[in-house]
């Protein structure tokens, strides 16, 4: 059965009020639009978080760890398990355990940020083959060189591609999606491409509505929530 619902959620660790410190206030309403837009997947049958991570179709079920650790608040963890999840997922995992979506079977899967648009495509029709009303978390970070105080230098293209990955997610855009290019978005060290065209892949056929929740580039990095529903 076809993908019913789709999030899409940026993976900073800021996110997590005890990193935030002081930031957490201004980081409150990008929190609440993805606790908002996840509380929408809890309707579904199973729960697939996708992020970025070192390779392709690495699975992992609900049990696997995650720490915040190396951020900076090590009592903050997601999972039973050993620490196994990286950043993408763990911040997908967190955001789950905090919304509606908390109770469903869960499998979270990565993808290389440097994957192939084709594979990611087909990761993502790999996905929607089932009988399982699925729902999709998909974690992805736009550019981070939105500004002049961004983390990695400006580029004069950043804000043009954000831009265009914005309007493509608020009309569930899955052409767009899918014909980004990697090597742009690899130069713009846009974090959210891969995981974005497996979206695309997951739901080609899927006939769900886009609606774009947050867009914005606080600290110079671009970040979207968005809900894709039937």
């Amino acid at each position: 059965m076809p993908v019913v619902s789709a999030a899409v959620c940026p993976h900073p660790p800021l996110l997590v009020p005890e990193l935030a410190g002081g930031a957490a206030a201004e980081l409150e309403d990008l929190r609440a639009a993805c606790l908002a837009a996840i509380n929408q997947l809890a309707d579904a049958d199973s729960l697939v978080i996708v992020g970025s991570g070192p390779a392709t179709a690495t699975r992992y079920d609900a049990s696997a760890g995650g720490s915040f650790g190396p951020y900076g608040a090590p009592g903050v963890r997601v999972g039973s398990g050993p620490d196994v999840l990286p950043l993408s997922l763990t911040v997908g995992a967190w955001l789950v355990d905090q919304s509606k979506a908390a109770g469903l079977p869960r499998t979270s899967l990565t993808v290389a940020a440097d994957e192939t648009p084709a594979a990611c495509l087909e990761l993502g029709q790999e996905i929607a083959h089932g009988t399982d009303r699925v729902a999709l978390l998909v974690m992805g970070d736009g550019s981070p060189r939105r500004s002049e105080h961004s983390p990695v230098h400006l580029h004069p293209r950043a804000e043009l591609f954000d831009s265009t990955v914005a309007a493509a997610l608020a009309l569930a855009d899955t052409e767009t999606l899918a014909a980004l290019d990697p090597d742009l978005a690899e130069e713009l060290h846009a974090a959210g491409r891969a995981p974005w065209q497996v979206l695309a892949g997951a739901t080609t056929t899927a006939g769900l509505r886009g609606h774009l929740d947050y867009h914005a580039a606080p600290y110079g990095v671009g970040y979207f929530v968005a809900t894709w529903t039937l």
